[in-house]
C-alpha cells in the first residue's frame, strides 16, 4: 500500500473563462431556455427565476444569476467566480436604476447639513 501526498499531486489547471475572448453579459430571453437549463443541471441548482442576467464566453452561457436576488448558477467546469460578481455588480447597478435619486442641490444639502445634537438624558 502506498500513500501519495496531496501536496505533490497535480492538477488540470483550467484556464479562466473569457482570458482569450470577450464576456458579454446580458438579460436572458426566451431563446437562453435551453442554456439555463444546462447550467442549472451541471451546478445541481434549479432554474433562477426570470429576470435572469446571463454571462456568456464566447457563444456559451457559463453564469447566471436572477436580478431581483436569488443564487448564482454557472458552470464548475470553469473558473467564473469573476463573472458571478460582474453579475451581481450589472444586477446591483439595473435594481439601483429604479430608485429615485437625490439632485445636486439635495446632495449638497445634505453633504452641508450641520450634524443634529441630542441632549444627554439623564
Amino acid at each position: 500500500m502506498s500513500y501519495v501526498n496531496s501536496s505533490s499531486r497535480t492538477r488540470p489547471s483550467l484556464p479562466p473563462v473569457g482570458q482569450a475572448g470577450d464576456v458579454t453579459v446580458r438579460l436572458a430571453d426566451y431563446s437562453d431556455a435551453a442554456a439555463l437549463v444546462r447550467l442549472a443541471a451541471l451546478d445541481d441548482a434549479r432554474v433562477p427565476d426570470a429576470p435572469v442576467l446571463v454571462a456568456e464566453a464566447g457563444d456559451q452561457a457559463v453564469a447566471a444569476l436572477p436580478l431581483h436576488g436569488g443564487r448564482a448558477i454557472a458552470d464548475p467546469f470553469h473558473r467564473t467566480t469573476a463573472l458571478v460578481e460582474m453579475l451581481d455588480l450589472r444586477a446591483r447597478q439595473l435594481r439601483g436604476s429604479d430608485e429615485p435619486k437625490a439632485g445636486l442641490s439635495e446632495r449638497l444639502r445634505s453633504a452641508f447639513r450641520a450634524p443634529r445634537v441630542r441632549p444627554h438624558a439623564s
